[in-house]
């Protein structure tokens, strides 16, 4: 059903505080347009092919998945789920009521004894992640899904910004099985779950809160949004990114802390932040390599046994030493040009040093590693 429009403007009579508002399509202007739309679209374009038919959609939007189960009944077709996170979303769903007249969804096993002309492959990976299902199909090692020449795959959904060449690669791939490409760029696959301008300025008008926050979105899309929330009357609004803390009363509404926010990574067996150090530092390593550096001095100085250069990652420890010993030469002379008092302070020579070591490998090799510097002193 639609949404009650009277039922938002009673709510803005009785008085709102805070919007918080979806602005992803905050530059769209007009509407997002209706699911009902695609589903009637999808009839169409399923009952044009006789082999295998896979979609690939964002496993979150249910009436996505209502809409591809109600185009495989039409055209005699059983649905499959392909992807642990659709089969997540399934049985959420299910759970919460949804989902009540479309019959249940075959497993993956089920799907492959199937003729090809009489079955649905709803599959994860839209946006070409690399270990979801559509990818595995793609690359020929599922385990139970194939594709082959004359079967198509349908895109029903919009490309993420940044996941264009993730996208790009997926689809040469099943191009090359000889499977047919259905994308929202030349066919009616998709509408959006989010609300374009006008959309966004007529929930404002029958809400009327005393304070926008623009959520969901870059940072130039929350700008546009408090933008367009000025434009219609709000007479305050917010612009926030993840971690931001907000009061909204009592008194004026306020920004009055952050936390700690962003993707985490699971390293081995701890998780980590994805912008952190040491994830920074692994992927400095993988560019640019590292270096370690040990020096024996004397207590004032003196340097007693020949340095010791390790690099990894930069030069064949087979081949010519000439970079070794150019190193080496280097560091000798970093710590003859240092003053006496200075020589017997262990933080001043190894600045010294390491400033030395990156600045001839930069001379040398084009690159500036991660470098340690390890002084012993007898």
């Amino acid at each position: 059903p639609v949404a009650d429009e009277a039922a938002l403007r009673r709510v803005g009579e009785e008085g709102v505080l805070a919007l918080i508002g979806d602005s992803t399509n905050v530059f769209r202007p007009g509407e997002a347009g209706s699911e009902a739309a695609v589903r009637e679209s999808l009839i169409q374009l399923v009952g044009q092919f006789d082999d295998r038919v896979a979609v690939a959609c964002f496993a979150s939007n249910i009436a996505r998945l209502e809409s591809v189960a109600v185009a495989a009944e039409a055209n005699d077709r059983r649905v499959a789920l392909v992807g642990r996170s659709l089969r997540r979303m399934d049985e959420a769903a299910r759970e919460n009521g949804y989902l009540r007249d479309t019959r249940p969804f075959l497993s993956e096993d089920a799907a492959a004894d199937l003729p090809r002309d009489e079955v649905l492959l709803l599959c994860t990976g839209s946006q070409g992640e690399p270990r979801a299902a559509l990818a595995r199909i793609a690359q020929n090692n599922h385990p139970s899904i194939v594709l082959e020449e004359g079967d198509a795959v349908i895109f029903s959904s919009r490309i993420i910004p940044g996941n264009e060449k993730a996208i790009g690669r997926l689809q040469n791939q099943l191009v090359r099985l000889g499977v047919h490409i259905l994308t929202e760029q030349t066919h009616f696959v998709h509408v959006s779950g989010h609300p374009a301008r006008d959309e966004l300025a007529r929930m404002y008008a029958h809400v009327r809160p005393r304070l926008a926050i623009p959520v969901h979105g870059e940072m130039r899309h929350l700008v546009e949004h408090a933008k367009l929330a000025r434009d219609c009357q709000v007479p305050a609004s917010l612009v926030v990114e993840n971690g931001t803390v907000v009061r909204l009363a009592p008194g004026e509404p306020g920004v009055i802390d952050k936390v700690p926010a962003g993707r985490l990574g699971l390293d081995g067996n701890r998780l980590v932040p994805l912008g952190g150090t040491a994830v920074r530092d692994r992927q400095r390593l993988v560019d640019n390599g590292a270096a370690v550096a040990t020096l024996v001095l004397d207590r004032a100085g003196r340097i007693v046994a020949e340095p010791v250069v390790t690099v990894h990652g930069l030069i064949d420890p087979d081949g010519d030493d000439a970079i070794g010993a150019a190193l080496r030469g280097a560091l000798r002379n970093a710590v003859d040009q240092m003053p006496p008092g200075s020589k017997r302070d262990d933080g001043a020579v190894r600045e010294v040093v390491r400033s030395a070591l990156r600045r001839t490998l930069k001379s040398d090799l084009g690159r500036r590693p991660i470098t340690d510097i390890h002084l012993v002193r007898i």
